[in-house]
């Protein structure tokens, strides 16, 4: 069983957890196709389901597989958004952004009366920040706010952080769908995930980061053993 089968198996797990008349939001990456896919299956059989895309990529495919999509302001508050994540750690904080969809995302996932994240359990970690951290920009200025979030990290890491601006497939500088620009942080390990946040939250020109924290309500894994979930406050 490789990693796709397990974004498959999780997937449709997630997919068996919508019901009928639900308005849901509907995340962004492989594992998230895996579940529009399976959700679609569900809505050729007669699921009544509206959901709300966190990016143009799942909007079309949701667009092709027939699923009806509509906005926030139409269908929110939602009751459910499922969507991947690069990184999760014992607490369910994530990182995401890996896709470049981590604002659209965190719109809808705070729309949401349920978060619920599915991976395979290669995405499951001690600590955050092996996982280089998305932090998406205003073009305007953009070199020098990602200059001064990079000091800033560090302080509050207490050690060095670097940064790369992220590029698409022909060595442009990657936009968003916001059309916003992305710098990836290079942090280590992420001890208070909270802090970070709230600090990263102060600066101006800093659209969104890739730190999700008290957002998820659970989380569905998938290995080699099957499909597990992992509530809020469950003790391990």
């Amino acid at each position: 069983m490789d990693q796709q089968d397990l974004k498959e198996m999780v997937g449709e797990a997630a997919a068996a957890e919508i019901g009928d008349g639900m308005h849901i939001g509907i995340g962004t990456g492989s594992t998230a196709e895996a579940f529009i896919r399976a959700l679609a299956i569900r809505v050729k059989d007669g699921l009544s389901v509206h959901g709300v895309p966190t990016s143009e990529r799942s909007a079309q495919l949701c667009h092709e597989l027939g699923i009806p999509i509509g906005t926030l302001n139409d269908l929110g508050p939602l009751d459910m958004t499922v969507d991947g994540a690069d990184e999760v750690d014992g607490e369910l904080q994530l990182i995401k952004g890996g896709g470049g969809a981590h604002l659209r995302e965190k719109i809808v996932a705070s729309a949401s009366d349920r978060v619920l994240i599915i991976v395979d359990e290669s995405k499951i970690v001690g600590h955050l920040g092996a996982f280089p951290l998305p932090i998406e920009f205003v073009p305007f200025e953009a070199d020098y706010t990602a200059r001064m979030v990079q000091g800033m990290m560090c302080e509050v890491l207490e050690r060095d952080v670097t940064s790369t601006q992220r590029m698409d497939a022909d060595g442009l500088a990657f936009m968003t769908d916001s059309d916003n620009f992305i710098w990836d942080f290079h942090c280590g390990v992420i001890s208070d995930p909270e802090s970070l946040a709230l600090a990263l939250d102060t600066v101006p020109g800093l659209v969104e980061h890739g730190l999700f924290v008290g957002l998820a309500d659970a989380v569905m894994t998938a290995s080699v053993e099957g499909v597990r979930t992992i509530h809020r406050g469950m003790v391990e």
